[in-house]
């Protein structure tokens, strides 16, 4: 099956690294205009220079999620330059306070962390919609956790933002059928991203071992970012047009 994006306006949120990057890269590869949103300049400005020496087109806005400000921004410029929005990739997020118990969480971590993974995905979400509807529907794919919807975490704040993801999608889906949006929450399982690495990598600083060799060690059995990004290169197209509900990956 040969998927296709061509001449799809996506916006990616998170698109700098990770499975956010490898979206970028694979949604530029099937055809789409692709809108990169993130804080990570360098790395994004690096994931915009392989999409362009590559012949595509994207651009890059440096977007902080927990701003409603910025969000909004991202959505209207992205409406302005392309007179639409078709897909909307939400990959920000941050995991914080791994490997503490909930006596000793901290409520400003706690915070952090639901302000960037859930309200950074309400506050895309929000301001995608309308743009969406009024041209003629789309597809939104918010990416969760097994963290929090089929299983604990690490962190208890992790678990909490990307459960509260998975509850925001299965209570808007309904909302914006009527739009012809289609939503779905992706449930990654343990990939070698930056997010993860430097969670390793903190738990071994943390026990005392060498973080270089368990992040070395754990490279061996997590999954690449780019095969979830096929995954949501076939969501997004119109061959994915017939599935429905949360989605798992590796």
């Amino acid at each position: 099956m040969n998927i296709q994006l061509t001449d799809k306006v996506a916006v990616i949120t998170g698109a700098s690294t990770g499975i956010g990057a490898a979206t970028a890269l694979a949604y530029s590869d099937a055809g789409a205009k692709v809108v990169m949103a993130d804080i990570n300049d360098l790395d994004g400005q690096e994931t915009l220079k392989l999409i362009v020496n590559n012949g595509g087109e994207a651009k890059y806005y440096h977007t902080d999620v927990t701003s409603e400000t910025d969000v909004s921004a991202l959505m209207q410029t992205t409406a302005d330059v392309y007179a639409r929005i078709d897909i909307l990739v939400t990959c920000a997020g941050v995991l914080q306070g791994a490997n503490v118990r909930i006596e000793d969480f901290d409520a400003a971590t706690f915070d952090t962390v639901v302000d960037v993974n859930l309200k950074g995905t309400f506050y895309a979400v929000k301001h995608a919609v309308p743009i969406m509807g009024k041209s003629g529907g789309g597809v939104i794919l918010c990416i969760a956790s097994g963290a929090g919807v089929q299983g604990g975490s690490s962190s208890v704040a992790y678990a909490s933002s990307k459960g509260g993801v998975n509850g925001l999608v299965m209570t808007v889906v309904n909302q914006v059928a009527s739009l012809n949006i289609r939503m779905h929450t992706i449930c990654p399982g343990g990939l070698a991203t930056p997010l993860k690495l430097g969670q390793i990598a903190q738990s071994a600083k943390r026990e005392g071992k060498d973080p270089d060799a368990a992040v070395a060690n754990a490279v061996k059995s997590l999954g690449d970012p780019a095969g979830v990004a096929r995954v949501l290169t076939f969501l997004a197209s119109d061959e994915g047009s017939y599935v429905r509900g949360m989605i798992s990956t590796r």
